[in-house]
């Protein structure tokens, strides 16, 4: 579990002035639980995914990781404890000159892992994300979508308890895309994962998420779990996450009734019976 409490971050900027990006985020994410972070560009997504990734401390806050808090620890202590943070970057980040099987053993032998637990544990990562056949190929060699589960499979490499999924099916095909949310969705029953994704794609969050955090100029404006948002007809997230309407009809008198609908003018109370009248169905 990842537990975000009163999450401050602000920049000095020149003249003296201060810059404050994150203004109080609060966000817990429970083991087995996707949680994805949205919000329009500038909104703090980017900085926020910096400070859980350990990469920017916070100005004020926490950060908890299965109680222990990590967001004020320098030095050692610090770099001990970011392997509870597994990230995926949006251009997956491999290395061109180092094979897949290379690319994931990376913080294995940063950490001084031996040689037989890092093809032990490499050849399990590889497995666990399906491209145990591509272990001596190189980013070169494979699809976009294949190097984002490489990624994801060095992310996992040192058993994190978060894993930070920052716009990681960012540019891929629609294809791709569904197959990396479906491994994700798979890894985090698999591990225990908490998962934040951070994205701006509601298709992601519609097929993948279990509860939305809305971001606005450093705040928190919506949360809750999809299904709470999608039935509330005060959220506008909700709104959103619905899915995409079917193209207009081709029945002239259904087609008035459509554009009727999406203009919001008022629509015949007996637009059910209208309904069973165009169509051979029962509604």
């Amino acid at each position: 579990m990842i537990e975000i409490h009163d999450l401050h971050k602000a920049y000095d900027l020149p003249g003296g002035e201060v810059a404050e990006v994150l203004r109080g985020i609060d966000l817990v994410v429970p083991d087995r639980c996707i949680t994805a972070v949205v919000g329009p560009s500038g909104s703090g997504k980017t900085t926020l995914s910096r400070c859980i990734s350990l990469l920017d401390q916070p100005t004020a806050g926490s950060i908890l990781v299965n109680g222990t808090d990590l967001s004020h620890l320098t030095g050692e202590a610090l770099r001990r404890q970011r392997r509870a943070i597994g990230t995926i970057f949006q251009s997956s980040a491999l290395l061109r000159r180092k094979t897949a099987a290379e690319n994931v053993a990376l913080p294995l032998r940063y950490l001084g892992v031996t040689e037989a637990g890092i093809r032990q544990r490499v050849e399990e990562l590889l497995d666990s994300v399906g491209l145990p056949d591509k272990a001596h190929h190189y980013p070169g060699q494979l699809s976009g979508g294949q190097r984002q589960r490489i990624g994801i499979a060095r992310a996992l490499a040192l058993g994190p308890q978060v894993l930070l999924s920052d716009e990681a099916t960012s540019g891929l095909d629609p294809q791709a895309t569904e197959s990396i949310l479906a491994l994700l969705r798979q890894l985090k029953d698999q591990f225990s994962l908490s998962v934040i994704l951070i994205t701006h794609e509601m298709d992601v969050v519609r097929g993948t998420a279990d509860q939305v955090a809305v971001l606005r100029q450093g705040r928190i404006v919506e949360r809750g779990s999809v299904g709470e948002l999608v039935a509330d007809p005060a959220s506008v997230t909700g709104g959103q996450l619905l899915p995409v309407a079917a193209p207009l009809s081709d029945d002239p008198e259904l087609l008035q009734l459509e554009v009727r609908y999406a203009a919001g003018r008022p629509v015949p109370a007996d637009w059910i019976s209208r309904l069973c009248e165009a169509l051979p169905v029962r509604v």
